[in-house]
Protein backbone atom coordinates (compact mmCIF):
# COMPACT_ATOMS: atom_id res chain seq x y z
CA UNK A 1 0.00 0.00 0.00
CA UNK A 2 1.42 3.47 -0.88
CA UNK A 3 2.70 5.69 1.92
CA UNK A 4 -0.18 8.17 1.69
CA UNK A 5 -2.76 5.37 1.91
CA UNK A 6 -0.97 3.91 4.95
CA UNK A 7 -0.96 7.27 6.71
CA UNK A 8 -4.65 7.77 5.97
CA UNK A 9 -5.34 4.27 7.25
CA UNK A 10 -3.57 5.09 10.51
CA UNK A 11 -5.86 8.11 10.92
CA UNK A 12 -8.92 5.91 10.39
CA UNK A 13 -7.59 3.39 12.90
CA UNK A 14 -6.88 6.06 15.51
CA UNK A 15 -10.38 7.41 15.00
CA UNK A 16 -11.89 3.94 15.42
CA UNK A 17 -9.95 2.93 18.56
CA UNK A 18 -9.38 4.74 21.85
CA UNK A 19 -5.66 3.96 21.83
CA UNK A 20 -3.34 1.88 19.64
CA UNK A 21 0.24 0.78 20.05
CA UNK A 22 2.84 0.90 17.30
CA UNK A 23 2.89 -2.92 17.35
CA UNK A 24 -0.88 -3.14 16.76
CA UNK A 25 -0.64 -0.70 13.86
CA UNK A 26 2.29 -2.54 12.27
CA UNK A 27 0.43 -5.86 12.48
CA UNK A 28 -2.76 -4.39 11.03
CA UNK A 29 -0.94 -2.78 8.09
CA UNK A 30 1.68 -5.55 7.78
CA UNK A 31 4.56 -3.06 7.88
CA UNK A 32 7.72 -2.72 9.97
CA UNK A 33 7.26 -1.08 13.36
CA UNK A 34 10.00 1.44 12.52
CA UNK A 35 7.93 2.48 9.50
CA UNK A 36 5.03 3.16 11.88
CA UNK A 37 7.25 5.50 13.90
CA UNK A 38 8.22 7.37 10.71
CA UNK A 39 4.58 7.71 9.70
CA UNK A 40 3.68 9.04 13.14
CA UNK A 41 6.46 11.61 12.93
CA UNK A 42 5.25 12.65 9.45
CA UNK A 43 1.63 12.99 10.62
CA UNK A 44 2.67 15.09 13.62
CA UNK A 45 4.84 17.28 11.38
CA UNK A 46 1.85 17.87 9.08
CA UNK A 47 -0.24 19.15 11.99
CA UNK A 48 -2.23 16.10 13.04
CA UNK A 49 -2.63 16.26 16.88
CA UNK A 50 -1.47 12.75 17.83
CA UNK A 51 -1.04 12.05 21.54
CA UNK A 52 1.70 9.57 22.47
CA UNK A 53 1.47 7.99 25.94
CA UNK A 54 4.29 5.88 27.31
CA UNK A 55 4.19 3.09 29.85
CA UNK A 56 2.23 -0.15 30.24
CA UNK A 57 -1.08 1.31 28.99
CA UNK A 58 0.59 3.63 26.51
CA UNK A 59 -0.06 4.06 22.83
CA UNK A 60 -1.20 6.55 20.25
CA UNK A 61 -4.49 8.43 20.19
CA UNK A 62 -5.98 11.51 18.52
CA UNK A 63 -6.78 14.77 20.25
CA UNK A 64 -10.53 14.71 20.92
CA UNK A 65 -11.43 17.75 18.77
CA UNK A 66 -9.66 16.33 15.73
CA UNK A 67 -11.96 13.29 15.77
CA UNK A 68 -14.77 15.54 14.49
CA UNK A 69 -12.73 16.50 11.42
CA UNK A 70 -14.71 16.10 8.12
CA UNK A 71 -12.00 13.67 7.02
CA UNK A 72 -13.31 11.06 9.46
CA UNK A 73 -16.78 9.52 9.61
CA UNK A 74 -19.10 8.36 12.36
CA UNK A 75 -20.78 4.96 12.23
CA UNK A 76 -24.03 6.44 10.91
CA UNK A 77 -22.08 8.34 8.24
CA UNK A 78 -20.21 5.18 7.17
CA UNK A 79 -23.48 3.23 7.00
CA UNK A 80 -25.11 6.00 4.96
CA UNK A 81 -22.20 6.14 2.49
CA UNK A 82 -22.23 2.36 2.03
CA UNK A 83 -25.99 2.36 1.43
CA UNK A 84 -25.64 5.23 -1.06
CA UNK A 85 -22.90 3.27 -2.83
CA UNK A 86 -25.34 0.40 -3.39
CA UNK A 87 -27.75 2.79 -5.12
CA UNK A 88 -24.93 4.25 -7.24
CA UNK A 89 -23.68 0.80 -8.25
CA UNK A 90 -27.15 -0.34 -9.32
CA UNK A 91 -27.64 2.88 -11.31
CA UNK A 92 -24.51 2.06 -13.33
CA UNK A 93 -22.22 4.65 -11.73
CA UNK A 94 -19.39 5.24 -14.24
CA UNK A 95 -16.46 5.21 -11.78
CA UNK A 96 -17.28 1.73 -10.51
CA UNK A 97 -13.71 0.74 -9.65
CA UNK A 98 -13.11 3.87 -7.57
CA UNK A 99 -16.49 3.34 -5.89
CA UNK A 100 -15.53 -0.23 -4.97
CA UNK A 101 -12.18 0.96 -3.56
CA UNK A 102 -13.90 3.65 -1.49
CA UNK A 103 -16.41 1.24 0.04
CA UNK A 104 -13.65 -1.28 0.77
CA UNK A 105 -11.72 1.37 2.67
CA UNK A 106 -14.78 2.34 4.70
CA UNK A 107 -15.13 -1.28 5.79
CA UNK A 108 -11.41 -1.92 6.23
CA UNK A 109 -10.58 1.12 8.34
CA UNK A 110 -12.97 0.24 11.13
CA UNK A 111 -12.49 -1.66 14.35
CA UNK A 112 -13.99 -5.12 14.84
CA UNK A 113 -17.15 -3.85 16.52
CA UNK A 114 -17.75 -1.32 13.76
CA UNK A 115 -17.13 -3.96 11.09
CA UNK A 116 -19.69 -6.21 12.80
CA UNK A 117 -22.30 -3.43 12.95
CA UNK A 118 -21.71 -2.42 9.33
CA UNK A 119 -22.09 -6.03 8.20
CA UNK A 120 -25.43 -6.29 10.04
CA UNK A 121 -26.70 -3.06 8.48
CA UNK A 122 -25.63 -4.11 4.97
CA UNK A 123 -26.82 -7.73 5.21
CA UNK A 124 -30.51 -6.87 4.91
CA UNK A 125 -30.22 -3.85 2.64
CA UNK A 126 -30.51 -4.55 -1.08
CA UNK A 127 -31.07 -2.35 -4.14
CA UNK A 128 -32.39 -4.02 -7.29
CA UNK A 129 -32.56 -2.11 -10.53
CA UNK A 130 -33.32 -3.14 -14.07
CA UNK A 131 -30.36 -4.40 -16.04
CA UNK A 132 -28.62 -1.46 -17.68
CA UNK A 133 -26.29 -1.19 -20.64
CA UNK A 134 -22.76 -2.37 -19.63
CA UNK A 135 -21.28 -0.94 -22.84
CA UNK A 136 -22.04 2.62 -21.70
CA UNK A 137 -19.46 2.53 -18.89
CA UNK A 138 -16.47 3.76 -20.98
CA UNK A 139 -18.64 6.45 -22.59
CA UNK A 140 -19.95 7.56 -19.19
CA UNK A 141 -16.42 7.83 -17.83
CA UNK A 142 -15.34 9.98 -20.77
CA UNK A 143 -18.43 12.17 -20.41
CA UNK A 144 -17.82 12.59 -16.67
CA UNK A 145 -14.29 13.86 -17.37
CA UNK A 146 -15.57 16.11 -20.15
CA UNK A 147 -18.23 17.65 -17.89
CA UNK A 148 -15.81 18.19 -15.00
CA UNK A 149 -13.05 19.68 -17.16
CA UNK A 150 -15.32 21.43 -19.70
CA UNK A 151 -13.83 19.55 -22.65
CA UNK A 152 -15.64 19.39 -25.98
CA UNK A 153 -16.08 15.93 -27.48
CA UNK A 154 -17.05 14.52 -30.87
CA UNK A 155 -19.63 11.76 -30.89
CA UNK A 156 -21.10 9.33 -33.36
CA UNK A 157 -24.78 9.01 -32.49
CA UNK A 158 -27.63 6.64 -33.36
CA UNK A 159 -31.02 8.37 -33.31
CA UNK A 160 -34.39 6.98 -32.21
CA UNK A 161 -35.06 5.66 -35.74
CA UNK A 162 -32.02 3.36 -35.47
CA UNK A 163 -30.19 5.55 -37.97
CA UNK A 164 -26.63 6.79 -37.48
CA UNK A 165 -26.65 10.56 -37.71
CA UNK A 166 -23.67 12.68 -38.82
CA UNK A 167 -20.82 13.00 -36.34
CA UNK A 168 -21.20 16.09 -34.18
CA UNK A 169 -19.22 18.05 -31.63
CA UNK A 170 -20.96 18.61 -28.31
CA UNK A 171 -20.14 20.50 -25.11
CA UNK A 172 -21.36 18.25 -22.26
CA UNK A 173 -22.92 20.40 -19.54
CA UNK A 174 -24.01 17.51 -17.33
CA UNK A 175 -24.96 13.85 -17.03
CA UNK A 176 -28.41 12.72 -15.82
CA UNK A 177 -29.69 9.32 -14.75
CA UNK A 178 -33.43 9.07 -15.42
CA UNK A 179 -35.68 6.01 -15.36
CA UNK A 180 -32.70 3.61 -15.44
CA UNK A 181 -31.14 5.36 -18.45
CA UNK A 182 -28.21 7.77 -18.71
CA UNK A 183 -28.41 11.03 -20.65
CA UNK A 184 -25.92 13.79 -21.31
CA UNK A 185 -27.19 17.36 -21.57
CA UNK A 186 -24.97 19.18 -24.04
CA UNK A 187 -24.70 22.08 -26.44
CA UNK A 188 -24.81 20.58 -29.93
CA UNK A 189 -22.63 22.40 -32.45
CA UNK A 190 -24.47 20.69 -35.32
CA UNK A 191 -27.93 21.97 -34.25
CA UNK A 192 -26.64 25.07 -32.43
CA UNK A 193 -28.79 24.38 -29.37
CA UNK A 194 -28.77 22.57 -26.03
CA UNK A 195 -30.07 19.03 -26.38
CA UNK A 196 -30.19 15.75 -24.47
CA UNK A 197 -28.52 12.58 -25.80
CA UNK A 198 -29.12 9.00 -24.68
CA UNK A 199 -25.72 7.63 -23.64
CA UNK A 200 -26.35 4.07 -24.89
CA UNK A 201 -26.90 5.53 -28.38
CA UNK A 202 -23.44 7.12 -28.45
CA UNK A 203 -21.46 4.75 -30.65
CA UNK A 204 -18.09 6.47 -30.19
CA UNK A 205 -16.69 9.47 -28.33
CA UNK A 206 -13.47 11.38 -28.92
CA UNK A 207 -12.06 14.24 -26.88
CA UNK A 208 -11.41 17.43 -28.87
CA UNK A 209 -8.38 19.70 -28.31
CA UNK A 210 -10.52 22.64 -27.18
CA UNK A 211 -12.75 23.48 -24.23
CA UNK A 212 -15.95 25.38 -23.48
CA UNK A 213 -17.53 27.38 -20.66
CA UNK A 214 -20.70 26.06 -19.09
CA UNK A 215 -23.37 28.79 -18.64
CA UNK A 216 -23.52 30.14 -15.11
CA UNK A 217 -26.18 28.52 -12.90
CA UNK A 218 -27.01 25.97 -15.59
CA UNK A 219 -28.74 22.88 -14.20
CA UNK A 220 -28.75 19.73 -16.33
CA UNK A 221 -31.51 18.31 -14.13
CA UNK A 222 -33.77 21.35 -14.57
CA UNK A 223 -33.25 21.48 -18.34
CA UNK A 224 -33.95 17.77 -18.72
CA UNK A 225 -37.09 17.73 -16.59
CA UNK A 226 -38.52 20.90 -18.16
CA UNK A 227 -38.18 19.34 -21.60
CA UNK A 228 -39.44 15.94 -20.52
CA UNK A 229 -42.38 17.19 -18.44
CA UNK A 230 -43.24 20.81 -19.34
CA UNK A 231 -45.45 22.77 -16.97
CA UNK A 232 -49.06 23.02 -18.21
CA UNK A 233 -49.91 26.07 -16.10
CA UNK A 234 -51.15 28.99 -18.18
CA UNK A 235 -50.74 27.19 -21.50
CA UNK A 236 -53.39 26.53 -24.13
CA UNK A 237 -53.95 23.34 -26.10
CA UNK A 238 -54.31 21.10 -23.03
CA UNK A 239 -57.13 18.56 -22.65
CA UNK A 240 -58.62 16.94 -19.56
CA UNK A 241 -58.35 13.17 -19.34
CA UNK A 242 -60.79 11.49 -16.95
CA UNK A 243 -60.26 7.83 -16.08
CA UNK A 244 -62.30 5.66 -13.72
CA UNK A 245 -61.47 2.20 -12.49
CA UNK A 246 -60.34 -0.04 -9.66
CA UNK A 247 -58.48 1.70 -6.85
CA UNK A 248 -55.35 -0.42 -7.25
CA UNK A 249 -55.13 0.26 -10.99
CA UNK A 250 -55.71 3.99 -10.46
CA UNK A 251 -53.03 4.06 -7.76
CA UNK A 252 -50.54 2.51 -10.14
CA UNK A 253 -51.58 4.80 -13.00
CA UNK A 254 -51.20 7.93 -10.86
CA UNK A 255 -47.57 7.13 -10.01
CA UNK A 256 -46.57 6.46 -13.61
CA UNK A 257 -43.54 8.67 -14.32
CA UNK A 258 -45.36 10.53 -17.12
CA UNK A 259 -48.94 10.70 -15.88
CA UNK A 260 -48.18 11.64 -12.26
CA UNK A 261 -46.78 14.96 -13.49
CA UNK A 262 -50.12 15.75 -15.15
CA UNK A 263 -52.42 14.58 -12.34
CA UNK A 264 -54.95 17.27 -11.39
CA UNK A 265 -57.43 15.46 -9.15
CA UNK A 266 -57.84 12.02 -7.62
CA UNK A 267 -60.86 10.45 -5.92
CA UNK A 268 -61.53 6.90 -4.82
CA UNK A 269 -63.05 5.99 -8.19
CA UNK A 270 -61.41 8.23 -10.78
CA UNK A 271 -58.40 10.33 -11.72
CA UNK A 272 -58.26 13.53 -13.76
CA UNK A 273 -55.18 14.52 -15.77
CA UNK A 274 -54.39 17.59 -17.88
CA UNK A 275 -52.27 16.83 -20.94
CA UNK A 276 -51.05 18.39 -24.13
CA UNK A 277 -53.12 17.20 -27.08
CA UNK A 278 -50.23 15.61 -28.98
CA UNK A 279 -49.03 13.67 -25.93
CA UNK A 280 -52.58 12.61 -25.11
CA UNK A 281 -53.11 10.85 -28.42
CA UNK A 282 -49.53 9.69 -29.00
CA UNK A 283 -48.27 8.42 -25.63
CA UNK A 284 -51.29 7.84 -23.42
CA UNK A 285 -52.89 4.97 -25.45
CA UNK A 286 -49.70 2.94 -25.12
CA UNK A 287 -49.60 3.65 -21.38
CA UNK A 288 -53.18 2.69 -20.52
CA UNK A 289 -53.83 -0.24 -22.89
CA UNK A 290 -51.96 -2.74 -20.65
CA UNK A 291 -54.42 -1.98 -17.84
CA UNK A 292 -57.17 -3.71 -19.84
CA UNK A 293 -60.61 -3.69 -18.20
CA UNK A 294 -59.34 -2.50 -14.82
CA UNK A 295 -59.74 1.13 -15.97
CA UNK A 296 -62.07 2.99 -18.33
CA UNK A 297 -61.59 6.29 -20.15
CA UNK A 298 -64.58 8.56 -19.44
CA UNK A 299 -63.41 11.41 -21.66
CA UNK A 300 -62.36 12.65 -24.15
CA UNK A 301 -64.24 10.62 -26.73
CA UNK A 302 -61.42 11.06 -29.25
CA UNK A 303 -59.08 9.12 -26.96
CA UNK A 304 -61.58 6.26 -26.83
CA UNK A 305 -61.59 6.24 -30.63
CA UNK A 306 -57.79 6.24 -30.64
CA UNK A 307 -57.67 3.28 -28.24
CA UNK A 308 -60.02 1.33 -30.53
CA UNK A 309 -57.84 2.14 -33.53
CA UNK A 310 -54.62 1.09 -31.78
CA UNK A 311 -56.19 -2.16 -30.55
CA UNK A 312 -57.54 -2.90 -34.03
CA UNK A 313 -54.13 -2.34 -35.61
CA UNK A 314 -52.59 -4.69 -33.07
CA UNK A 315 -55.19 -7.38 -33.79
CA UNK A 316 -54.68 -7.01 -37.53
CA UNK A 317 -50.91 -7.23 -37.08
CA UNK A 318 -51.13 -10.60 -35.30
CA UNK A 319 -53.79 -12.03 -37.62
CA UNK A 320 -51.49 -11.81 -40.64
Amino acid sequence: MPKNDNMLTILWMLNSEEKLTAKQISEKLEINIRTVYRYMDALCASGVPIISDTGHNGGYSLLHNFIKSPLLFSMDEKKTLLHAALFAKEAGYPLSEALENATSKLKMYSNQEQERLLSHHLAGFEVINRRGYPAVQPVLQELEHAVANEWSVEISYRNSHEEQSPNRVIDPYGVVNWNNKWYTIAFCHLRNEIRSFRVERILSITRKPFSFRRPNEFSARTFFMNNLLPDAAGKSGYISLIISGKAEALDDLCIHWFLEHHLQERTSTQAIFLLEEEALYTHVPLIILPYGKSIRVIEPQNLKNKLVAVASELMEYYQV
